[in-house]
């Protein structure tokens, strides 16, 4: 009997250890991955309340305070060749698809495009390309909308309201001087913003006879200037300027401006 004592007092020991560490690790920090046996969980943790509502496609609001909170705008331009190229601007958020599915963390996740009000592609950073295919894949429309959404797809709001802003396409075409897609012409935008080119200078590939369509706007005065074809143009601030010209040499040409001396972007012409 004395014996048999402490064998039951160690085994008390050690089922309370367990239950110790069991809990420690379910009221530990908040994990960037999917609970065993499950995916999309709704993490109830700290940030932000979980409400009853949803976004209107089935993701619970998950709602913080106004100041701080994660915010975005939507630009919407006709692709040269094919769609739309969507940009998204936020503000206080940052995009992190290496954890969508883990739980919500401040000011993380992803944005979910609607195209009228229904679902149409989740998107993992500022750029994306709308091909028409998918505009006709999804019955067509004109009103796109982009929301935020933490990494367990919950939605982001404030005031019981999605973290959203909205873009009307034949808008987007009308701005753009409603200019129809030439399989002849390849047309390059630019937008100089503090100091900084967007989209990133790159390389850009061009057929030798085709032609070329600058669209540059600054915020600040400056002169563009093609190399090569010496081309060169005014940018008055706030204006969007358009430069076009035949790629009639092959060479690698770079397009920078004068005044900030930015390289914009370089054309291959073969």
């Amino acid at each position: 009997m004395n014996r048999a004592r402490p064998a039951r007092t160690a085994l008390a020991l050690l089922t309370a250890a367990v239950l110790a560490l069991g809990a420690g690790a379910c009221g530990g920090r908040a994990t960037t991955h999917h609970k065993p046996g499950t995916s999309h969980a709704e993490d109830t943790g700290s940030n932000g309340r979980l409400l009853k509502a949803d976004d209107g496609n089935g993701h619970r609001l998950r709602q913080v305070d106004a100041d701080g909170a994660p915010g975005v705008s939507v630009a919407v331009r006709p692709d040269s060749e094919d769609g739309w190229n969507v940009h998204l601007t936020v503000r206080d958020f940052r995009f992190t698809p290496d954890s969508v599915g883990g739980a919500a963390l401040a000011g993380r996740g992803h944005a979910q495009l609607f195209l009228d009000g229904h679902p149409l592609a989740r998107v993992y950073g500022a750029w994306f390309h709308l091909p028409t295919s998918l505009l006709r894949a999804a019955g067509g429309g004109t009103r796109l909308t982009a929301g935020l959404y933490a990494d367990d797809h919950t939605a982001w709001a404030v005031g019981s309201t999605p973290v959203r802003a909205a873009a009307t396409l034949t808008e987007a075409a009308a701005s753009a001087g409603a200019e129809q897609p030439d399989e002849n012409t390849t047309t390059v935008d630019i937008t100089l913003k503090g100091g900084k080119v967007s989209p990133a200078p790159g390389r850009t590939e061009i057929k030798k006879g085709r032609t070329v369509r600058l669209r540059v706007r600054s915020d600040r005065d400056d002169t563009l200037h093609v190399h090569g074809y010496d081309k060169e143009a005014e940018l008055p601030a706030g204006r969007t300027v358009t430069v076009t010209f035949t790629a009639d040499r092959t060479g690698l040409f770079e397009v920078e401006t004068h005044e900030s001396d930015l390289l914009l972007t370089q054309l291959a012409v073969r």
